[in-house]
């Protein structure tokens, strides 16, 4: 194996070539030109069709098997070395049809997003979470606390239930409460005692 040294050769290649080149990173070997680093010694590429070869090896060939942008850098690691080599493993991975298609979302589809409207008065939006997993107090032993907050005036409404409060429960618990009559919209997360029923 010798080393490839030859001035004017340097001036002739991009920057990085000529960086790793002037490194003393490149050797000839038996016509073919390879690339090291302090633990590799692999075959420098400058063909694209050879280039596009490797991709394909390294990713969706049949014992490839189409693997994660991560796992086909490693493998395009230890065959081959181009420049900006990282960036091509990564577009080539996120370009393919097959990867894109399999790796698509599962789960149920997310709803559309809504504006939420600035009320006009107070207590016309309100936003709505429990705080649960609190010591027993009162004379009812309340366990939980619901919190409304109006969005108008950020103002907070803290109203002491129980963890076990079904829907039905806190629509009266807000009936009762309500004193500028019933809110036009109530923002809450979707917890599962609202949304097992649907």
């Amino acid at each position: 194996m010798k080393d490839c040294k030859d001035p004017s050769l340097s001036s002739k290649l991009d920057e990085t070539w000529k960086k790793a080149y002037d490194e003393g990173r490149f050797h000839l070997l038996d016509g073919i030109l390879y690339h090291r680093t302090k633990h590799t010694c692999v075959m420098a590429l400058t063909d694209r069709t050879l280039i596009n070869t490797i991709l394909h090896e390294c990713h969706d060939s049949v014992a490839a098997g189409h693997l994660s942008e991560d796992r086909t850098l490693e493998r395009v690691k230890t065959c081959s070395w181009w420049p900006k080599w990282k960036k091509d493993v990564a577009e080539y991975c996120q370009t393919c049809d097959r990867c894109q298609k399999a790796n698509r979302a599962t789960g149920k589809k997310f709803g559309m997003m809504i504006q939420i409207q600035e009320p006009k008065s107070p207590w016309e939006i309100v936003h709505m979470d429990w705080v649960t997993a609190l010591p027993p107090g009162g004379d009812r032993s309340y366990n939980a606390c619901l919190v409304l907050v109006d969005r108008y005036s950020k103002t907070p409404m803290f109203l002491p239930c129980h963890k076990d409060d079904t829907a039905m429960d806190t629509g009266i618990m807000i009936w009762n409460i309500s004193h500028t009559g019933l809110f036009q919209n109530i923002i809450c997360d979707r917890d599962p005692k609202f949304t097992s029923a649907l």
